[in-house]
C-alpha cells in the first residue's frame, strides 16, 4: 500500500495524555522519561498497513507530544495508531526500548484488533544485551484508535446508597446470564443483559443494592492458557485501564461497545442500582521479565514497573502475575488516577473494588496507609465521594494488610469469612474435634464488625466487606458438598488453587441424594448466609449463591468460559432464593447491628445495647468464650439501626438441637435457619425455653418488653 504524506506534526502540547481531538486536529501525548525518540505510527481504517510513521516533536518533562492539524481529513476521531519508541536495550539497568515492536499507548479508548500470540511480540530475554533476535510485530499488535464519541446520560443519577443500607452482589457480566432462559438469546453473556428487566428484577426482588462487577477494562488471556485452547474468563489481566473489554458485549464497534456499558449503568442507575468496577492496577498483561513487549515494557520499563534492585532486569512479583506496576512513580500514579476519574466522570460508576490493593499502598519501606495513592484519591474531588474497596493484601512481604487501609476505605474481610466458615463448618460431623481457632470468641467479634481490625483507627463497622463466598474458590453450594479442589479442567494437575479452604462435605465427596446429607448441607447454608448478611458491617453476596449455582468442586476456575462458571437457571434452588431475599429484606428492614460500636454497657434504664448469653440464660463470660467444644451462644441486641425493640440472634453450630432460655419479654420469630425458607410463626415467652435446631440459627424481636 502506498504511504501517505501526511503534514509535519506541530509542537502541540503535553496534555492531555494519550489522543485528543478538538475539532481540529489531534494532540498526542506519551509519558517516557528514558526514550530517545518517540514515533507516532498511522495506519490505514483496517489498522493492517502503516500508512505514516512520524517522530513527535516535542518533550516536555518526559512527555513526548506532537498535534497533527486535519489538512488532508486524516486527524479525524477514528484514526488508528502506534507507538514506537526509541531508546537503549540495557535490561540489566531496566531499559527494554525496542523499536520494532509497535507499542499501544497507554491512554487509549479504544483497542483495535484481536490479540494473537507470537513469538513477533518477544524480544530476546533479559540477559541477552543484543536485539538481533527481534522482529517487527506491527502486523499482529493491537493499536488505538482516537475516539471523540458523547453520550446522553439524560437525568442519569449516582444512587449513593449509605453503606449502612448497602448489600453488595459481586457479578460476572457473562456468567450471570448467558444461561438465563428468560432472557433474549442475542443479549445473554453481555452488558445489555444486565440492563434487562429480568435482570433488573431479580436484582431488585433479591434486595442488593450494588452489583460488584468482574473486571470489565480490556485484558487478555495468558500464553498458557491460549496454549490449552483455555481463556481468563475472570478478566484479572489489564491491558487497557481506559477500554471497556469487548468480549463482554453485544455491540461490534468500540463506541457500540461503550454506548452498550454506559446504557447499562443508566438502566441498573435507574432502577436504583449502583455499579462498582474490579479493577487491576497492580499489575498487566506484559507478564514477567519474559514476556511479551505490548505497551508499557517498551515505552519505558523502569519507570511502569517495579525492578529488583539486586537484578533490574527482573520484576518485583508482588501480584504473583510476573510484574507489579509502580504506583510510586508520579506519571503512573497520573495514569491510575485518570483512569479511575474517567470511570466515574465518563462512564459513571459508583466505585472501585481494587484487586490486590496492598501494592497500591507500597513505598519505599513497605505498606503504608499514608501512601501517594491513599493520600491522592481522598483529596480527589471526583474519587473521594465514591465507594473505594480493598482486597487488602498482597504476595510480597508484609503485603497482608486486613484492617490497615485509610478510613474512608472498605476491605475485604477475609478473617470474617474464615471465622464463619470455621464456626459453622469445621468439624460440624465431629464436634468432639472441633478446632480451638474457631470458637464463640471469634464467632461475636465477626458477627460484631471486626471490631479488633477497625474500631481502633476510627472506622465505622460497615468499613468490613462481610463475606464468605466470592468469584475466587468454591461456590457457598461446592463449600458444604467438597473438601478437595477438582481443579483438573484448569491444565495445572490440580494445583492451582486454595487447598484448604475452609469446607465441609458431611463424609461425602460431591453430590449426595441422601436425604439427610442434603439437609445438613441446606442448613449450613442457609446458616452461613443469614450469619452474613445479617452481621454488622457491609455484607457481599457472590451471584449464584442465592439460587445453589454450583462448579463441581473446582475452587479456581478462572480459566472455565463454560457452564462451570455460567449460572444454571434452569436447576435454581426456589427456596434457596426465597430464603435469601427474606433474609436481606429483613436486614433492610431492621438493620439489626447498628453502625457504630457497641459498648456491652448498659444505660440509666438497665438497657444493654449490645449482650451475650448462654443458652441457658446465664451470661457469657471469662473463659467461656473460648471453649471449642461449645457451639451455642445467644446474642441480645438492645439498640440496633432500625428496629423499634430489641432483637435477639440464637445460634446453634452443634450437631444436636439446643433450648434456649429467653430473656424477658414476649419473643416472635422473624427468621428461623432450619426452614427451607426461613419463615417461623415461633412465639415464646421470656423466661420460657426455645429449642433451636442444629446447624442453624433464629432471629426474633421482643414484642412485649417488660421492664
Amino acid at each position: 500500500m502506498e504511504r501517505l504524506t501526511p503534514p509535519t506534526l506541530q509542537p502541540g502540547q503535553p496534555w492531555p495524555m494519550g489522543a485528543h481531538f478538538d475539532g481540529h486536529g489531534i494532540n498526542f501525548a506519551v509519558f517516557s522519561s528514558q526514550a530517545q525518540a518517540m514515533e507516532l505510527c498511522l495506519f490505514d481504517a483496517d489498522g493492517m498497513h502503516e500508512i505514516a510513521r512520524l517522530p513527535l516533536p516535542s518533550r516536555t518533562i518526559d512527555v513526548w507530544h506532537g498535534y497533527l492539524p486535519n489538512v488532508n481529513g486524516l486527524a479525524q476521531p477514528g484514526l488508528i495508531y502506534g507507538l514506537r519508541a526509541h531508546g537503549p536495550w540495557r535490561p540489566d539497568k531496566g531499559q527494554r526500548f525496542d523499536a520494532s515492536k509497535l507499542l499501544l499507548d497507554p491512554y487509549t479508548r479504544d483497542i483495535v484488533g484481536n490479540f494473537i500470540w507470537s513469538d513477533a511480540h518477544f524480544t530476546p530475554g533479559p540477559q541477552q544485551l543484543s536485539r538481533t533476535a527481534t522482529h517487527d510485530n506491527a502486523h499482529l499488535a493491537l493499536k488505538a484508535r482516537v475516539t471523540d464519541d458523547h453520550f446522553d446520560w439524560g437525568d442519569d443519577r449516582p444512587p449513593h446508597t449509605p453503606l449502612a443500607q448497602s448489600v453488595l452482589y459481586e457479578c460476572h457480566v457473562k456468567g450471570f446470564s448467558q444461561q438465563h432462559p428468560h432472557i433474549p438469546t442475542a443479549l445473554r453473556g453481555h452488558y445489555a443483559a444486565l440492563a434487562h428487566p429480568v435482570a433488573i428484577a431479580h436484582f431488585k426482588q433479591l434486595g442488593i443494592t450494588a452489583l460488584n462487577l468482574l473486571p470489565v477494562h480490556y485484558a487478555l488471556s495468558e500464553e498458557h492458557l491460549f496454549k490449552q485452547g483455555l481463556s481468563n474468563y475472570w478478566g484479572y489481566n489489564t491491558l487497557g485501564f481506559f477500554c471497556v473489554d469487548p468480549r463482554l458485549a453485544g455491540a461490534t464497534s468500540g463506541q457500540g461497545v461503550r454506548d452498550e456499558f454506559r446504557t447499562m449503568v443508566r438502566a441498573l442507575h435507574s432502577a436504583g442500582l449502583e455499579v462498582i468496577l474490579d479493577v487491576v492496577y497492580n499489575h498487566t498483561a506484559e507478564m514477567n521479565d519474559s514476556g511479551p513487549t505490548l505497551s508499557f515494557r517498551g515505552l519505558d520499563n523502569a519507570s511502569y514497573y517495579v525492578l529488583d534492585s539486586n537484578d533490574p532486569s527482573r520484576y518485583e512479583n508482588y501480584s504473583g502475575c510476573g510484574n507489579t506496576v509502580n504506583i510510586k512513580h508520579p506519571k503512573v500514579l497520573q495514569l491510575v488516577l485518570d483512569s479511575l476519574r474517567y470511570w466515574v466522570s465518563d462512564m459513571h460508576v459508583d466505585g472501585f473494588r481494587f484487586d490486590l490493593a496492598s501494592v497500591l499502598g507500597r513505598t519505599m519501606h513497605g505498606f503504608s496507609s499514608s501512601a501517594s495513592f491513599f493520600a491522592a484519591v481522598a483529596q480527589d474531588p471526583v474519587l473521594c465521594r465514591i465507594k473505594l474497596i480493598a482486597e487488602p493484601w498482597d504476595l510480597g512481604p508484609g503485603g497482608y494488610q486486613v484492617g490497615g487501609f485509610p478510613r474512608g476505605w472498605l476491605e475485604w474481610n477475609d478473617r470474617f469469612r474464615d471465622g464463619m466458615r470455621g464456626f459453622w463448618l469445621q468439624n460440624a460431623a465431629t464436634p468432639d474435634t472441633a478446632h480451638p481457632y474457631f470458637n464463640r470468641g471469634e464467632f461475636a467479634m465477626r458477627l460484631c464488625g471486626s471490631a479488633d481490625l477497625y474500631q481502633a483507627s476510627q472506622r465505622t463497622p460497615s468499613k468490613s466487606l462481610n463475606y464468605l463466598v466470592s468469584h475466587d474458590g468454591f461456590t457457598l453450594a461446592d463449600l458444604v458438598c467438597y473438601n478437595q479442589r477438582h481443579n483438573l479442567a484448569n491444565g495445572e494437575n490440580n494445583r492451582d488453587g486454595t487447598p484448604n479452604n475452609l469446607s465441609f462435605n458431611c463424609g461425602v465427596e460431591g453430590p449426595s441424594t441422601d436425604p439427610a446429607v442434603r439437609a445438613l448441607r441446606g442448613n449450613l447454608q442457609r446458616a452461613m448466609l443469614a450469619t452474613m448478611v445479617l452481621a454488622q458491617g457491609t455484607p457481599m453476596l457472590c451471584a449464584g449463591d442465592e439460587i445453589g449455582h454450583n462448579q463441581g468442586g473446582n475452587n479456581n476456575p478462572y480459566c472455565q468460559d463454560n457452564p462451570t462458571t455460567w449460572i444454571d437457571w434452569h436447576t435454581a434452588d426456589a427456596d434457596l432464593l426465597a430464603f435469601t431475599r427474606h433474609a436481606i429484606a429483613l436486614r433492610h428492614q431492621l438493620q439489626p447491628f447498628h453502625n457504630q460500636w457497641y459498648s456491652g454497657i448498659a444505660d440509666n434504664t438497665g438497657t444493654y445495647d449490645l449482650s451475650w448469653w448462654n443458652a441457658d440464660g446465664s451470661a457469657l463470660q471469662a473463659q467461656a468464650w473460648h471453649q471449642p467444644m461449645t457451639r451455642t451462644l445467644a446474642c441480645l441486641i438492645g439498640k440496633s439501626g432500625r428496629a423499634p425493640r430489641p432483637l435477639l440472634l440464637l445460634v446453634n453450630a452443634s450437631a444436636a438441637a439446643e433450648p434456649f432460655v429467653l430473656p424477658r419479654g414476649q419473643w416472635q420469630a422473624l427468621l428461623d435457619t432450619s426452614q427451607a425458607r426461613g419463615d417461623s410463626q415461633h412465639q415464646a415467652p421470656g423466661g420460657g425455653s426455645l429449642v433451636v435446631a442444629a446447624h442453624s440459627l433464629m432471629l426474633l424481636q421482643n414484642v412485649l418488653l417488660i421492664k
